[in-house]
């Protein structure tokens, strides 16, 4: 149990981490972390094409 207290808990995800130490319960967490990463990159990339889609129609003759 000490041991476990003493582990040095990671205070962000980072793409090829280790897992082996994580929890079930930590895991969980880092999926619904990462699942909304993905919500919000998603929702960059729209405005990034809804903004080139306005700069393309204004430039247009």
């Amino acid at each position: 149990m000490i041991e476990e207290e003493n582990r040095k808990r990671p205070t962000a995800h980072e793409v090829g981490m280790a897992l082996d130490a994580m929890s079930v319960e930590e895991l969980e967490q880092r999926v619904t972390l990462l699942e909304g990463e993905i919500v919000r990159l998603k929702a960059a990339i729209a405005a990034r094409g809804d903004t080139r889609k306005a700069a393309e129609a204004a430039f247009k003759f």
